[in-house]
């Protein structure tokens, strides 16, 4: 059978133990159509980028399954009639990575307090020095970029 992982986000003003009872629930939904849920997660509450349905936060779970493709399109279509869901991703994927998801590795980051050390790619590597403010190319000394186009009306 298939590989999925799905992510879906429930209302904000839901309770802790009502947003895993919808994992808990949408997983049942799985193995009645005959698909298994292989592990899930529960991300806990995440402030998200924008608003969706007048929330700022909201309830994130994870779900990994093996299912096939009728049992999970019965699930996203629960999903989205289910009043406390307000968003689903399902992604199909080759295999299921081991161990935990990466938000969960950076919960567990967080908890042992690794800030100090350094990090792999993005920020971690060795700062490079600014030059002083003295030494900045002001408009002055830019080159000439020559005669640009104009966009619009043409000139008089």
């Amino acid at each position: 059978m298939p590989l999925y992982e799905h992510v879906f986000i429930a209302r904000q003003d839901l309770s802790n133990t009502q947003a895993e009872g919808l994992i808990e629930h949408f997983s049942t939904v799985l193995s009645d159509n005959g698909g298994k849920v292989v592990e899930n997660e529960y991300w806990g509450v995440k402030t998200m980028a924008y608003k969706i349905n007048k929330n700022r936060k909201g309830h994130y779970a994870f779900l990994k399954s093996d299912a096939p493709a009728a049992a999970v399109l019965e699930m996203e279509r629960l999903m989205r009639l289910h009043d406390d869901v307000m968003r689903v991703l399902t992604i199909k994927v080759d295999k299921h990575g081991d161990g935990p998801s990466v938000q969960m590795q950076k919960r567990d980051d967080r908890e042992r307090g690794d800030r100090d050390g350094p990090r792999e790619g993005g920020f971690g590597g060795e700062r490079r020095e600014r030059p002083a403010f003295g030494d900045r190319p002001s408009f002055g000394d830019r080159p000439d970029r020559g005669e640009r186009p104009s966009f619009g009306a043409p000139r008089r």
